[in-house]
């Protein structure tokens, strides 16, 4: 019998078209590229890859188009040891692609159109239950639709970690509820709070007071280069966590997309394998991972692999 799943996703897959720029353009500009890559993305698979790369039995509940990309990407997940029972390829859809701009200094813009990922619904969630029932963590994010996406968190009895991403400015309080750990980066939590922006880690320790008076249980808000901001509803403003993230020269950064799914990937891979570690510890140990993603091209192609 085969061990069972330790990290569930329920989520998005996504082929890349990556553009590699001396800059990002301006609008209307047209520039000239230094090169380009197709890449295995979604933020739903790059956390399963990357919970898989550090070592977590993982499962994918997705869909694709039966298409070429489709088939492409359903081959890789295997290639990763990905359990792919739940990801389904739809005659008549299209793969989701995202294109994606990546300048000298590492900085990205992305423009995604979902395609396939559209079609996942509160079924696929009734229809993997038996992987719902096994995993010891889920994740999910906001690529898929709001509503298969509830029904996932409340299916569950783990630990749930929900990306809030692509940011909603209006997102709907039961999906702070419900999940168990609610994780944004800085630019996400601003557009969520109201805040003008997050340059700090004081307006990140605000912006996490804020999410919890909006019904989040646990907060954990990204910040690049400077690490993240924990707290959670039974802290104050004063108590909330700050966990610096490893220091990574400017010239050693290449590539920061996929950054914060490399992220989320380690940190349910960390709970999922020490349940009863402290949660600031494998935030840590998040950043560290996300912190050598960006020392290489790519998205799924720069997670790092647990030696």
């Amino acid at each position: 019998m085969a061990e069972p799943i330790e990290v569930l996703v329920f989520g998005s897959a996504i082929i890349d078209f990556i553009c590699y720029t001396p800059r990002l353009p301006k609008p209307g500009e047209t520039l000239h590229g230094n090169s380009f890559q197709t890449g295995f993305g979604g933020k739903g698979a790059n956390q399963c890859v990357a919970a898989a790369r550090q070592g977590s039995r993982t499962a994918l509940v997705a869909k694709l188009g039966a298409d070429s990309f489709g088939g492409d990407y359903l081959r890789h997940l295997i290639a990763e040891g990905v359990n792919v029972v739940h990801v389904q390829q739809l005659e008549g859809q299209t793969t989701g692609v995202a294109q994606i701009a990546v300048s000298d200094g590492g900085e990205n813009n992305i423009i995604i159109v979902v395609g396939a990922n559209n079609s996942l619904s509160a079924t696929d969630v009734s229809k993997a239950k038996s992987l719902f029932d096994e995993a010891k963590v889920l994740v999910c994010q906001l690529e898929t639709p709001v509503p298969a996406t509830e029904a996932a968190l409340k299916e569950f009895r783990g630990v749930s970690i929900l990306n809030a991403a692509p940011a909603m400015e209006n997102t709907p309080q039961v999906l702070l509820q419900l999940a168990s750990i609610f994780c944004v980066n800085e630019t996400e939590a601003a557009l969520m709070t109201g805040m003008p922006s997050i340059h700090s880690v004081e307006e990140a320790k605000e912006a996490v007071r804020k999410l919890v008076e909006m019904g989040a249980n646990t907060v954990i808000i990204t910040l690049g280069k400077l690490g993240a901001v924990l707290g959670d509803s039974k802290q104050c403003l004063g108590d909330y966590q700050h966990v610096p993230a490893p220091k990574v020269a400017p010239e050693k950064v290449v590539d920061t997309t996929g950054a914060g799914d490399a992220f989320i990937g380690a940190l349910a891979h960390n709970i999922a394998q020490h349940p009863q570690g402290e949660l600031a510890e494998h935030v840590a140990a998040a950043c560290v991972v996300a912190s050598q993603s960006v020392q290489l091209p790519g998205t799924q192609a720069s997670f790092p692999r647990r030696a």
